[in-house]
């Protein structure tokens, strides 16, 4: 779930993070393979093959077998999103910061008209129904953004701490649970050969797609529900969700 202010405890391993972020977004963009929005820094990089990787996943049984989504909203995952939807499976996207009380977006294949606009990161909120976590479905498949991975599903992401948050909520209202995959598409230079110590908190990737190649770590246990010692008391009133969840 990241750290208490959501930086998704960096160097506590020994590892800076940061850095890491900082030579995988140089590295695609001086090679050429970012793709817009640019520049990719600062963000979940958007990468050639995208749409590759989206294909190399949807051929795998974790994505077969699915008929529930929970998708992050960034650009690299919209062709997973709009494929998603298209092989009519339900996608749910998180509202940025969960700062709503109602604080996903359900994208029904049945209910919408324009996929491709549903899918992306504004018109998801124009055409998703926002719904509280009552009215979410079980997820079976959670596809999360990348900056960087290790060979054993380490995650790095931006460092806000959000994604690991976002799932801690699910496990939490038992939305997700040990047979919940969980799965990342991204580029081969996001692939890094350093390792990320694994706290109880952090949600490991159980599937790890590439425009060339699939991986399935061996990996570590996923977070059982939201670490309260993590969160300060100004993320906990700027997270309506926390606050219910802490008095329930």
């Amino acid at each position: 779930m990241g750290s208490a202010d959501g930086d998704d405890g960096d160097d506590t391993d020994g590892i800076d993070k940061e850095s890491v972020r900082e030579r995988v977004w140089d590295d695609l963009e001086e090679s050429g393979e970012a793709r817009f929005p640019f520049p990719p820094h600062g963000r979940i990089p958007n990468f050639a093959g995208a749409s590759e990787a989206a294909d190399r996943l949807a051929e795998q049984p974790e994505w077969t077998e699915a008929t529930t989504i929970k998708a992050n909203p960034d650009a690299p995952q919209l062709p997973v999103r709009r494929r998603a939807l298209r092989e009519g499976k339900t996608v749910y996207m998180a509202v940025p910061r969960l700062a709503d009380e109602r604080c996903f977006l359900k994208l029904d294949p049945d209910e919408l008209e324009d996929y491709d606009a549903a899918t992306t990161v504004s018109g998801s909120s124009e055409h998703g129904e926002q719904v509280g976590p009552e009215a979410v479905d079980r997820v079976d498949l959670i596809v999360s953004g990348s900056v960087a991975v290790t060979a054993d599903g380490g995650r790095i992401g931006k460092g806000e701490g959000y994604s690991d948050l976002e799932f801690a909520v699910l496990r939490e209202l038992g939305l997700v649970d040990d047979a919940t995959s969980v799965a990342t598409t991204v580029h081969e230079r996001q692939l890094i050969e350093e390792s990320v110590a694994v706290e109880e908190h952090d949600v490991v990737m159980d599937l790890v797609v590439t425009p060339e190649r699939v991986m399935r770590p061996e990996g570590s246990a996923q977070p059982t529900g939201i670490d309260w010692d993590l969160l300060t008391d100004e993320r906990l009133a700027e997270i309506p969700v926390l606050e219910r969840l802490r008095n329930s």
